[in-house]
Formats: structure tokens, sequence, C-alpha cells
């Protein structure tokens, strides 16, 4: 490994990461860590019924020996990069993994728990090992993708297929004890693992969305695991000039990649999502049931929408005619469609037969996105509605948060709720043990009794 002679970004990050302890880490991250997995334990059971999910599993079912890591929402146990492959493609199955906020092009849940838990499950780590490896690689991931200032998927690289395996890689590593000079490893090797084009957004193929977070997850628990053996990586992983913020991003803020670390805790941002949509979709939709429920309007009831929001939401989501259902959750505009018709807090209303409505396609059509030349910089998931309706009024929303942002976390009953409707097809007993051992997940002394079927 080289050594330049300024600290690299790399080394500074693992040894954070590596020497961080449970007792440093305030109760509020540790509140906030536990949320995300406790969403991310639910969305993946919720996913694992879908074909994609289903495929995804089989191919886990095929090619690994068995192991002591499960695949939640089956009775399968593979070895753990083979479990964070299937875990991270099934929290991402459905739209309903757990963000940031502001966005970094991160997933907490899928990035860090899905890799973290396959980790401790093998290695019989409690439940404080677990929140120290999750908060970890969340201040590391977030890092990462904030220094990048979403310049990632501008040039069409999927941000969570790149980000998350950094993310991967420092909380898995953290569960295999990696020193600084490992760690530092770890996050070289997983530099060259990032992978993820945003072409399904172009041309269909969606499945392969969720493909990206899976690959990020089980990315991280090889890097990881070869660092462990002493497999080496480039300690400039991160600003070199062939380096991950200068090849995948352009004019990156290094300075971000180590500002305040261990003072600020990012992972505070993480947002939890309400519906299952693309998280740029989420204000958007809320504030469409703030005006279908204040002035009791439907659908039917409506000439045109205007959506005002960020560039980026112009530029990826501006998609009128989904071809497929995966597409349809990345549409803003079928989104907004759909929550004027149906009720877009339960997940199930995203289907098949919500794609093929002929009223939600009809109004999906009349769904305009423009830029909101007055959007809160500090705030790029901030929207405008202006709805136009068939007997002339015109009413106007301005919304800047959804709950379950960091201004409006969900409350413990909100998500305990969104956790037992994801969880409804199972029995209550594992819903109640899962739950209950998540939710007290720092006296757990390990994970061997741990049920996801």
């Amino acid at each position: 490994m080289d050594s330049p002679t300024k600290t690299a970004a790399a080394r500074t990050l693992a040894e954070f990461a590596a020497n961080l302890t449970y007792d440093r880490i305030p109760q509020n991250v540790v509140e906030r860590a536990k949320a995300c997995m406790i969403d991310t334990i639910a969305a993946t059971a919720f996913g694992a019924s879908f074909p994609w999910s289903r495929i995804v599993i089989e191919h886990v079912r095929r090619n690994s020996a068995p192991g002591k890591a499960g695949v939640w929402g089956t009775n399968l146990k593979v070895r753990a990069p083979f479990a964070a492959l299937a875990n991270g493609a099934l929290a991402h199955a459905f739209e309903l993994d757990c963000t940031y906020h502001p966005t970094v092009g991160a997933h907490p849940g899928d990035g860090l728990t899905s890799p973290g838990l396959a980790v401790a499950q093998g290695r019989g780590k409690s439940g404080k090992d677990l929140i120290t490896a999750f908060v970890a690689g969340s201040e590391v991931m977030y890092r990462i993708g904030h220094a990048g200032h979403e310049m990632v998927e501008k040039l069409g690289f999927h941000s969570p297929g790149l980000v998350g395996v950094f993310g991967g890689a420092i909380t898995a590593g953290r569960l295999m004890d990696l020193d600084p000079v490992r760690m530092t490893n770890a996050l070289g090797i997983g530099g060259s693992l990032c992978s993820g084009l945003l072409e399904f957004s172009r041309s269909g193929g969606g499945m392969v969305k969720r493909l990206h977070l899976g690959r990020a997850a089980e990315g991280g628990v090889t890097a990881a695991a070869l660092a462990r053996e002493g497999f080496e990586g480039p300690s400039t992983i991160l600003e070199g000039k062939f380096g991950y913020l200068n090849v995948f991003s352009r004019d990156a803020h290094l300075e971000l990649l180590t500002e305040e670390l261990g003072k600020t805790w990012h992972t505070l941002t993480a947002s939890i999502k309400r519906y299952a949509c693309h998280n740029t979709a989420h204000v958007p939709v809320t504030a469409a049931l703030e005006l279908k429920n204040r002035h009791g309007i439907s659908g039917a009831d409506i000439q045109s929408i205007l959506v005002e929001s960020s560039e980026k939401m112009v530029s990826h989501h501006n998609i009128t005619e989904p071809g497929d259902l995966m597409m349809a959750q990345y549409s803003t505009p079928f989104c907004v469609a759909l929550a004027f018709c149906r009720d877009p807090l339960d997940p199930r209303v995203f289907s098949e037969a919500s794609l093929n409505a002929p009223e939600i396609r009809a109004l999906c059509r009349n769904v305009k996105l423009g830029v909101w030349k007055d959007i809160p910089k500090e705030n790029q998931k901030a929207s405008k509605l202006t709805v136009r309706l068939k007997d002339g009024r015109t009413l106007t929303q301005e919304m800047t948060n959804y709950p379950g942002m960091p201004d409006q976390p969900l409350t413990r009953d909100q998500l305990g709720r969104k956790f037992r409707m994801l969880m409804a097809d199972f029995p209550d007993a594992t819903t109640d043990q899962v739950y209950a051992q998540f939710d007290r997940l720092e006296e757990a002394h390990n994970f061997d009794d741990l049920r996801f079927n």
C-alpha cells in the first residue's frame, strides 16, 4: 500500500471506524441507527416475495454453501457475502428502504444493515457490536457521498451501488475487528468493486436497480474479508488522480470527507420512507395527500398538475409513460397521480393493477415537472404543487418535508405500524420477536436465535 506524505482520507476514516466504541456514540444516534435497522428488516422481508427477488434468492440458494447468515423472509441460511447480496437486493426490492436527507446518494439500510447483520450472525457478535459497526459505516459512507455532491448520478452512475460498497466495507470490517491498516485496505479494495449505471431509468430493465444495492452489500463484505487476510488496496482510493471522487465525480469537496469526524453525527440525517416509491417523490406525494384530504378531491376532479422541485427530479424522474412497475415507482408523475387516486401509505397499491389503471395513467400524462426557482438550497426535496381542477379552481401546496425526515422523524408508534404492516404475511410471534430484539438491540448478546421466516 502506498504511503503519501499527507495522510490519505481513507486512512483517517479507517482509523475513526476501527477505534470507534459503543460508549462514544450519543444515544440519539444509537436510536436512529436502530430505527434504520428495524425499518430495513421489514422492507427486506416484505421484498422477499417479488419475482425479481425470488430470482436473486434462487441464485444465492444454488451458489452458496450453507452458512449462518439468514436471507430475511425465507428459511435460507448461507455464507455472509451471499446473504448480503440477497438482503441488499431484497431491501431495495420495493423502494421502501431508508435514505439520508440531505440526500448523498446512499442508503443506510441495505448499504449497512444487510452486510452488517450477515457478518454479525456468522461471527457471534453482540447488538452493541452491530450498532457500533452500523454507525461507523454510516458516518464514512455519508461523507463519501456528500463529498461527491451528487455529481455521481449526473454522470450516469447509480450512486447507492457505488458509495454503498464503502459503507458496507466499513461495517463488515468493524465486525471483523480490522485494524486501521486493514480497514484502509478494505476501502481501497471496495473502490474497485463499485458498480451501477442509471440506464435502467431510460430504457426499462429496472430489475437491475435492485441488484445494485445487493452487489454493494456483497462487495462491502468481500472487501473487508480480503483485507482481513492481508489483501491490499490503494490508500488514496478516495482523493487520488484515479480515485473514486475524480473518476465518479467532478470538483469534489475533499474537506467534507473528514470534516467534524466524530463530532457531527450524520447518521442523524437518516430518513425513513412512508411510501413505496423513490424518495424524490415523497414530498410531492405528501403535498398531494394534503390537498386531497383538505379539499376532498380525487384524481377524477383534476385537469392537470405541475410539480416544481429540484433539477434532479426533472432530469431523472420525469417519466410519464412508465413501462413497468419499477419504473412507475421511479416516476414522480406516476406517484403523484397514484396519490390522488389511491392511498399511497399502503405499499400494496403500488401494483400492476394501479400501473394499468386508466384513470391513473391518464392523470400521469397530465403531470408536468419543472425546476422550482425558489427551492431552498439546503433542501432539494422541497416541492410546490399546482393543481388545476376541472371546475376551474387552482390549488397550490408548498411543502418541504415528509414524515420520516430528520426534522420530522417517525414516532415509535409510526415506525412500529410500518414494521407490522410490512410484516403482515408473517406470524405475529415472529414479527413481535424480531421487532423486540432490534428495539432492544443493545441488550442482544448474539443473533443465533433470530428468525426472519
